[in-house]
């Protein structure tokens, strides 16, 4: 077999997939980016009990590690280390499903104390400058350049565009949590 042939299909399979992320990243985060007209700034600060977040603090959480995962998506195209690689089972899973499973997931994030917005200008002004690198890094995607990938905490190594993928799951899984919070709130007006 023609391993140049065979490696050519392969990074082709692969641009396509990406080019589909990137469809559904942008996607996710224009839901985001619209769902922001929806509230006043005291309703995005409004917790829908003691102890939970508010739909402000949930974009806050998004922000911060979406701009994290941002920087991880930039390193892996910059790198070719870690190319040999792999991502945790758990992550593998996810993948192949598509989307974080449907549970409150514990992490690092879980327990930090995430504070309120300050406005919602600043939370629309954060979502629009990542949706512009992403598609800053991913408009003209090489994937013959950065094969490298970088160390999630806890799932192991992510490529680049395996990183917006998980950073477009990671924002739909809280979708959920915000149509939970909404819900919630409505039942205490």
């Amino acid at each position: 077999m023609n391993t140049d042939l065979s490696k050519t299909n392969t990074e082709m399979l692969h641009l396509k997939e990406v080019r589909e992320w990137l469809e559904l990243f942008r996607t996710t985060i224009q839901t985001w980016i619209d769902a922001l007209d929806g509230y006043s700034l005291e309703m995005l600060r409004r917790p829908p009990r003691e102890g939970s977040w508010s739909v402000g603090q949930v974009y806050r959480h998004i922000l911060d590690d979406t701009e994290w995962f941002v920087e991880q998506m930039r390193a892996a195209q910059a790198t070719k280390e870690n190319d040999d690689k792999e991502m945790h089972p758990d992550a593998k899973q996810m993948f192949q499903n598509g989307g974080f499973p449907d549970i409150q997931i514990q992490g690092p994030a879980t327990n930090v104390f995430i504070p309120q917005p300050e406005n919602k200008e600043e939370l629309k002004q954060r979502l629009v400058a990542i949706r512009a690198e992403v598609d800053r890094l991913f408009g003209g995607y090489d994937i013959a350049l950065g094969r490298g990938k970088t160390r999630h905490p806890g799932l192991l190594f992510f490529s680049s565009g395996e990183w917006m993928h998980f950073a477009e799951m990671h924002m739909r899984h809280h979708l959920r949590q915000k149509e939970l919070i909404d819900e919630a709130l409505r039942a205490l007006a």
